[in-house]
């Protein structure tokens, strides 16, 4: 099953389970690779390390069907650190650049595999040298990525409730290293570590919103139940630098790709949210709660173009 519908002029693509998201995932990233070596013209990509499940299936596509990879650069989207200054050590479970070395490069076929000098990560002190690199490559022709359980994108972390940064600002933010938010280091412990928080890196460098969204595509991969909150924010909610995933929606070509339980989530989670809306515009007394029942029933026509109720 796959079903793909408009929310909000996002596209989103709902498929059955977790497989089948890594597996879209692989071949959009395949297609994109296949499009641009028939025209004999480099492929360029920011790509993520979280979701890693597609990298070997697209090295099994890759592997069986010949796809040359040598005219492709991958930017990986960011990398934890030790402190301010030093990548954490490339052995460490953790690392980002280990992580992509085991679960695709290393899988691949060594005559089709792209050069070292085009797997490209972001460094401490060269931040610049980094946007500067994409943007001399002619910028990404699709970013691909996960969604953070505080609205991040890459590491850029959600700003504070008290931050004065406007969705603008935040927009333009590039390559930088910055601390890891306690929310996205608990939600990772979680994911990655058992639980041991206080393993987790505090620190990362990461590529910045600015050139995520100046990608000429962004597609966004949600694997885990928890994604259902960030995506209704990332549709929902106005554009700003507390929920970056809302700037999403100022790149035309955006994709989100979600299991049909994330879908079903969300029309759940967004029917509570107008509830709680149309609840907070009047005083809640017998009569106004008879009058709210067909103010539902009129706004679930409108909730059923965001997500089918299953």
């Amino acid at each position: 099953m796959e079903e793909i519908k408009t929310v909000n002029k996002v596209t989103c693509k709902v498929v059955d389970e977790e497989w089948d998201v890594y597996f879209d995932m692989a071949l959009a990233m395949l297609k994109e690779i296949m499009e641009h070596n028939a025209r004999n013209e480099a492929t360029v990509m920011i790509v993520p390390v979280g979701p890693t499940q597609q990298y070997p299936i697209l090295a099994k596509m890759v592997n069986t069907f010949g796809i040359s990879l040598k005219n492709v650069h991958f930017f990986n989207m960011d990398e934890y650190l030790t402190d301010s200054e030093t990548t954490v050590d490339r052995e460490d479970p953790m690392s980002f650049y280990g992580r992509m070395k085991r679960e695709f490069y290393d899988l691949v076929d060594p005559g089709l595999i792209m050069p070292d000098s085009q797997r490209h990560f972001p460094k401490p002190g060269r931040e610049t040298d980094y946007d500067k690199m994409l943007e001399e490559l002619g910028g990404a022709d699709a970013c691909f990525g996960g969604l953070g359980i505080n609205g991040h994108v890459a590491f850029n972390e959600a700003a504070e409730p008290e931050d004065p940064v406007t969705a603008d600002e935040f927009a333009q933010l590039g390559t930088r290293v910055l601390k890891i938010t306690r929310e996205t280091r608990t939600i990772n412990a979680y994911g990655y570590m058992r639980g041991d928080l206080q393993r987790m890196p505090g620190w990362c460098i990461t590529i910045g919103m600015k050139q995520i969204l100046q990608a000429k595509k962004i597609y966004i991969a949600l694997n885990r139940p928890w994604q259902t909150g960030p995506l209704v924010h990332a549709l929902h909610d106005r554009e700003q630098g507390q929920v970056p995933a809302t700037l999403l929606r100022r790149n035309p070509r955006l994709t989100f790709c979600m299991t049909a339980a994330i879908a079903e989530g969300g029309y759940r989670t967004l029917m509570r949210i107008i509830w709680e809306e149309e609840r907070s515009h009047a005083e809640w007394t017998s009569v106004t709660g008879k009058l709210f029942i067909p103010i539902m029933k009129a706004r679930r026509k409108e909730l059923l173009n965001w997500f089918h109720a299953r």
